[in-house]
């Protein structure tokens, strides 16, 4: 299963991947349990491209893919922003950080993932989830 969605920069395309992943774990998976960390980790994704990559930016658009194959989710979200750098992120878990409002997305989504990893100087990053429940229909 594929599903590729172009998404608007703006924060009511929240609500369309949203729906999406619900559509997609009703019928892909048999274990609920997973909900929770593929929809948070998924939205922190999306909402870091619009809001930190494409800077709300009109005229840009956020790509989501998401795969599921051999009972694995993977969720790819690329923006068109000037990407960041990844490997020097602040701790949200430092007590200087501890806080602040904002800073928590990739914290989020690595550790609600399977694995986390981002791609073309943080433009694309990539989701994995073990779907240890099963795939129900394929």
């Amino acid at each position: 299963m594929d599903k590729t969605v172009l998404l608007e920069s703006k924060i009511e395309s929240l609500q369309i991947v949203e729906k999406i992943i619900d559509e997609i774990l009703e019928i892909y998976t048999g274990n609920n349990g997973l909900y929770g960390n593929i929809l948070i980790a998924t939205l922190e994704g999306i909402q870091n491209a619009i809001i930190h990559g494409n800077k709300y930016d009109p005229c840009k658009r956020v790509n989501l893919k998401l795969e599921i194959n051999n009972d694995k989710l993977t969720v790819i979200t690329k923006d068109q922003g000037d990407g960041f750098d990844f490997e020097n992120v602040p701790d949200p878990t430092s007590p200087e950080n501890l806080e602040l409002i904002t800073g928590r997305g990739i914290f989020l989504m690595k550790n609600l993932s399977d694995q986390l990893n981002f791609y073309d100087d943080g433009r694309v990053s990539e989701l994995v989830f073990n779907l240890t429940g099963g795939i129900k229909n394929r």
